[in-house]
């Protein structure tokens, strides 16, 4: 039976900049999208732009004081805030730049929607290629990362799933997501790295296994420079066939980090994009619901090849080895092919004795756990975004759905205060989604009734829309957020990217976009 998927990304995600010479370009997210979309890819998945986190939601796990300092903190302010940006570790690896807390907080969100959708089995696999941000620590940042949206959407996994098992292929140590579990069975933490030679962030020892009720619930392979994709498979398939076997997990989250391709500019190994490939089609085989975010990954090019390309593997769509035409072409010269030859000359350090040696330790640390651990019964805490609201809203409740339909911003898709019949319209898109899965799963290229023209009052005919690649705006309202969406209707986005006439237009003119530091 296929498997549903869920794609978030936000068309405003890769427009943030860290600064001149800075290795981290979330612009690479602008690239992997456009391939996703010119391959075609986002006709089999279901594409959400998703929700924005509030200072409320990063604060689950992030302190108060440094969520607070990042949302405050701005290039032009930031001399006066010389001691927090000492304090917060925020400086030259984590620059203040314009924008910063938008950007964690879009990234943050589509990792949280992810995990709430994941919950409430509305996908059986969830991609935010603009997450996986695993250094972020709970009072500081690190290594390019400053909210950790990998712990905050493990957290609302938590409230539903009794096990949740972290990947971690990155070439750094997830440092920051083993730190926030190490202490807890309810997460076990798995991560293959670069280890060694004072490699950031100089953690990730074979030997750091967890402590009290974690103890050997975190499982580091530390590796050496050079590994390939043979040396790579033979250690990752065994270790995770074991990990699953004895820890039962009940949902998976894979942070993919593309700089353990070879040819990375800030990497050491000598993996292809297949053999990153194969790591995430791997884990998908285990059938249990996945929430697959990206990392690091510091050669522009390559990472939106790898990701696109992992994309196709799940949502089992074959994908030709030559790129399509898209405005960012010329970035991929001067192959212009999807798996290009990223091997380097550095010798594989990692010989059969050393990886044997890691196997057997980490499958002795394994057989040390006695059973997969359970959960007595519980209440469970509300979703972080609620798709049922059965209650009746408080007036005097400061999230409550009243005090949101005052600021709501007229627009085309609002028709005033009588128009928020919110239990209904999320009845409705709750349906709507059923609809469009079955659609996928039949090849069926109908659009759901609200979508077709003439029965959503002004919402556009669907030729801004192709086929069942529905970008639907984030309908789920946080109840206890100010920063949550006022409106629960279903809605079509406005986005250049797909619209015909605008694709033809603009693949007919030359592009005069910038490459300077994207490479």
């Amino acid at each position: 039976m296929a498997k549903t998927v869920a794609y978030f990304y936000d068309p405003d995600v890769g427009n943030f900049h860290y600064g001149a010479g800075h290795p981290m370009k979330p612009h690479r997210l602008a690239l992997t999208h456009s391939l996703v979309l010119h391959y075609g890819l986002y006709k089999k998945m279901i594409v959400f732009k998703p929700y924005q986190a509030s200072q409320h939601d990063m604060c689950r796990f992030h302190s108060e004081d440094y969520i607070d300092f990042l949302q405050r903190v701005s290039p032009n302010n930031m001399q006066g805030f010389t001691k927090s940006l000492n304090a917060f570790n925020v400086g030259d690896d984590c620059p203040v730049f314009p924008g910063l807390f938008e950007f964690c907080s879009r990234y943050t969100g589509a990792s949280l929607q992810g995990a709430t959708q994941l919950n409430n089995k509305i996908c059986d696999i969830a991609i935010n290629w603009a997450g996986g941000l695993h250094h972020a620590k709970k009072f500081e940042a690190s290594g390019f990362c400053y909210v950790n949206d990998i712990v905050i959407g493990i957290l609302e996994l938590l409230k539903y799933h009794p096990r949740v098992l972290y990947i971690d292929i990155d070439i750094h140590h997830g440092d920051g997501v083993q730190e926030a579990f190490y202490l807890t069975d309810r997460v076990m933490t798995v991560s293959f790295h670069k280890y060694g030679n004072y490699f950031f962030p100089g953690t990730g020892d074979m030997y750091e296994v967890g402590a009290e009720s974690g103890r050997y619930y975190c499982l580091n392979v530390p590796l050496r420079d050079g590994i390939d994709d043979q040396s790579y498979k033979h250690l990752f398939q065994p270790v995770i066939n074991q990990v699953v076997d004895y820890y039962q997990p009940t949902c998976i989250v894979l942070q993919c980090g593309a700089d353990s391709l070879g040819c990375d500019r800030l990497g050491c190994f000598n993996l292809s994009i297949r053999g990153h490939g194969e790591c995430v089609e791997y884990v998908k085989s285990f059938n249990i619901p996945l929430l697959v975010l990206g990392g690091g990954g510091y050669t522009v090019r390559n990472v939106a090849r790898c990701w696109t390309y992992e994309t196709s593997l799940l949502v089992d769509e074959a994908i030709s080895e030559e790129l399509p035409y898209s405005e960012y072409f010329e970035y991929f010269a001067p192959d212009f092919t999807l798996h290009p030859d990223v091997s380097t000359r550095i010798e594989n350090q990692n010989s059969r004795q050393y990886l044997d040696q890691i196997r057997q330790t980490i499958f002795e640390n394994l057989k040390m756990l006695n059973h997969a651990p359970s959960v007595q019964i519980h209440d469970v805490p509300s979703d972080l975004l609620s798709y049922d609201r059965t209650d009746e809203p408080d007036p005097e409740e400061r999230g409550s759905e009243e005090n949101y339909s005052r600021p709501e911003a007229a627009n085309e898709f609002y028709d005033g205060d009588h128009d928020n019949d919110k239990e209904s319209d999320m009845e409705r898109m709750k349906e709507e989604l059923e609809d469009t899965k079955r659609g996928m799963a039949s090849g069926s290229s109908s659009l759901p009734a609200a979508l077709l023209p003439g029965t959503a009052g002004n919402i556009p005919p669907p030729h801004h829309i192709h086929y069942q690649g529905l970008f639907l705006e984030s309908s789920h309202q946080l109840l206890y957020s100010q920063d949550a969406l006022a409106s629960h209707r279903l809605h079509q986005v406005h986005l250049d990217c797909f619209h015909e006439d605008y694709l033809q237009s603009r693949f007919s003119t030359s592009h005069t976009t910038a490459k300077t530091t994207l490479d």
